[in-house]
């Protein structure tokens, strides 16, 4: 070995003195950005510090090794080295950071927004992951590494691993084909022709994950979804229709019946949580006579899917005290 270590030793040491140093500052400022950040109403400052916070580490130890260089006395060829190591960790450390901001702004807009799409599962993931194979081609294009014989060889061995992922990839392109359809959205309430329903919680790169109204998790693979039949309760709007029979003797007045129940109906609608008043509640007498009862239709709007549950419960008690307060009997 060419190096002494009474040569290498003094550019440790300023090193990681100014590492340390630069390690300090960075916490000085982070907590004075987090200050200022606080007292703002917008979110763009957050996410930057958000952004910037582990990359900020690469960037001290880069000014450490570079002041180390500086008063280093290695030999040229070790320099030389060490300099391409240090832009490398820098642009790699950027591009960390720019992945970072862009994915949160991603998110955030997604948030806002009423885009079909999860702030974590696999469009968050194919975005973020673009921006860092961006900025890994740039390194090796920086460190002299040719990148067509790369692309050559990937696509080469690339059809040798989609021959064996062939379920996984059918997985992926079969999420990506249903976030662009955007026939299936996050937080829409759906129904499976096997009989499952929930909520979308995520579409990932593999699986869809539907919450039950049990509060349990369906894991579907995106292939198998794409081929099922699938009844969207939240397209092509959240509100929906629930109908409620209301059977009473035959000997009834029917005109009489049909106002108690309309009048009744309207009366909840401006009460009832989740029931909404237009379109206006209908009433109708079922086709056909039975020999015993009249049944009636009470047709009404729910702001969401599980608004029907309660409104239900709270229409059938409301209807049963106002036919038992009228002396009329209603089965």
């Amino acid at each position: 070995m060419d190096v002494s270590l009474s040569v290498i030793a003094p550019s440790f040491i300023i090193a990681f003195l100014v590492f340390f140093l630069t390690l300090g500052v960075r916490g000085v400022l982070f907590r004075s950005l987090h200050r200022w950040a606080s007292g703002t109403r917008t979110d763009l400052d957050d996410i930057l510090i958000g952004a910037i916070r582990t990359p900020s580490l690469f960037w001290c130890i880069a000014v450490g090794l570079y002041a180390g260089i500086a008063f280093s006395e290695l030999p040229q060829k070790y320099l030389v080295l060490l300099r391409r190591g240090l832009h490398v960790m820098v642009i790699f450390s950027f591009t960390i950071a720019t992945a970072n901001l862009a994915g949160m702004i991603f998110k955030n807009y997604v948030r806002k927004s009423s885009l079909p799409l999860s702030t974590t599962g696999l469009a968050y993931g194919v975005f973020k992951g673009t921006i860092l194979l961006l900025g890994i081609l740039i390194i090796l294009s920086f460190l002299g590494i040719s990148i067509a014989p790369l692309v050559t060889a990937l696509g080469v061995g690339g059809l040798a691993v989609a021959l064996a992922l062939q379920d996984t990839l059918s997985n992926l392109f079969a999420g990506v084909h249903i976030l662009m359809e955007k026939s299936l959205r996050i937080g829409d309430f759906v129904r499976l022709d096997g009989g499952q329903e929930g909520y979308i919680e995520d579409i990932t790169w593999r699986t869809t994950r539907i919450r039950t109204l049990a509060n349990t998790m369906v894991v579907i693979p995106n292939n198998k979804l794409a081929q099922s039949i699938v009844t969207n309760y939240c397209l092509p709007e959240v509100a929906l229709s629930l109908s409620l029979v209301v059977r009473v003797p035959s000997s009834a007045d029917p005109e009489r019946v049909e106002g108690l129940i309309r009048e009744e109906a309207e009366k909840a609608s401006r009460e009832v949580p989740g029931m909404l008043q237009e379109p206006r509640p209908l009433v109708r007498l079922i086709p056909g006579f039975g020999d015993t009862t009249l049944d009636f239709t009470l047709t009404c709007s729910v702001r969401a899917f599980e608004d029907q549950f309660p409104v239900q419960h709270a229409l059938r008690m409301r209807l049963l005290k106002r036919f038992r307060g009228e002396g009329m009997e209603i089965r």
